[in-house]
């Protein structure tokens, strides 16, 4: 607990705040700095560090939320697999209720009979296809390079032992190609990416060499207060000194290499493929498809589904606080027919979700 608390060390708080403020004075114009994780977006909102930060930098949160930018066509498909018969539809706990078209959910299918369950590691789906060998066993493979190793270690076991009724239905994305989508955006003007830490363990430093290439800065930072503001302090520098370059603040986690025997087992059993992100559109290799040598263990090739016909719920800003065009405050749905009793979209279904950390910690609440 000591090694944590030094990172929330009220005087190197108030120490990095002055710092942060005497280099937006040096600047002396706006700063837009984007993070892309959802981790970073509740720890940012737990600690009310907006409200501390200078008037003209602006803290914008983007696409950090996996559940979030899984789209409602792929909702649909969830649900559309675990109505099939014979079928143990298995996922993380997020996804239970996130709606898809008509505000159906996997809790409301459970409900009705459907047998959906809720793991917390990949490798349990291994213990439920053995004991139910009568069942089709499909996991939704859902996260960024956070969790993709795990699941095509999975996929690795499951096929070394022979299992032949468990399959994977994959909404992995991976996370640098939207962030090159988003730095091209001339709407959000970007200034910086304060980048993630978990999927940086795995990516590392140097995939992000597009962004100071683009004329952006970019640091990856850790979750407490200390690192959050260690991290816009270096940008701030990179910023007013015209240095701009990748950095690693999170040292104590993230190496320059990342970590590539997990990229490499990632990229075993997966490939790289067009994906369709809520908010975002399509973004050109930013998903994971199961290779033709795992083909066997894919399930959109071994259930084939009819044609779905998917539609966003009507005045839900999901998408455009994704792509940071909006705050959950300025959706007209927020806190009105929109909580987290009561969600409407997945940035309010979701643990690390822009408007469930909105809500949860918003002043005064």
């Amino acid at each position: 607990m000591k090694y944590i608390d030094e990172y929330r060390e009220p005087a190197l708080v108030e120490r990095l705040l002055r710092q942060i403020h005497r280099e937006m004075d040096m600047i002396a114009r706006p700063v837009g700095i984007m993070e892309v994780c959802g981790t970073h977006t509740m720890a940012i909102s737990r600690c009310a560090l907006r409200d501390l930060l200078p008037g003209p930098l602006r803290l914008i949160s983007g696409p950090g939320c996996p559940v979030c930018v899984t789209s409602v066509e792929d909702v649909d498909r969830a649900l559309a697999f675990a109505g099939i018969g014979n079928v143990m539809f298995i996922t993380f706990g997020d996804m239970l209720r996130v709606p898809g078209t008509e505000r159906v959910t996997l809790q409301r299918l459970r409900a009705d009979g459907c047998d959906v369950r809720i793991i917390s590691s990949p490798r349990a789906c291994l213990s439920l296809a053995e004991r139910n060998p009568g069942k089709n066993i499909i996991f939704m493979g859902i996260g960024f390079e956070t969790t993709a190793p795990a699941v095509a270690s999975l996929i690795l076991t499951a096929s070394a032992r022979g299992l032949q009724n468990l399959s994977v239905f994959s909404v992995h994305k991976v996370i640098p190609p939207a962030m090159k989508m988003l730095l091209d955006d001339p709407v959000l003007c970007l200034d910086g990416f304060l980048c993630p830490g978990h999927v940086s363990i795995v990516i590392g430093g140097a995939a992000y060499g597009f962004i100071p290439g683009a004329g952006a800065a970019a640091v990856i930072a850790g979750f407490e207060p200390v690192d959050v503001l260690e991290g816009i302090m270096m940008i701030l520098r990179q910023i007013r000194t015209g240095e701009r370059k990748v950095e690693i603040q999170y040292a104590r986690a993230v190496r320059e290499e990342g970590n590539p025997r997990a990229r490499e087992i990632m990229y075993s059993v997966f490939e790289p493929c067009d994906a369709s992100w809520r908010g975002l559109g399509v973004i050109e290799a930013s998903g994971l498809a199961l290779s033709d040598k795992f083909r066997t263990f894919d399930a959109r090739r071994r259930f084939p589904l009819p044609e779905i016909r998917s539609k966003e719920e009507p005045g839900c800003a999901c998408g455009s606080i994704l792509k940071g065009v909006m705050t959950p405050g300025e959706c007209p749905l927020f806190e009105v027919r929109c909580t987290p009793e009561d969600p409407l979209g997945p940035c309010m279904v979701s643990s690390e979700g822009t408007c469930a950390a909105s809500y949860t910690y918003r002043r005064g609440r």
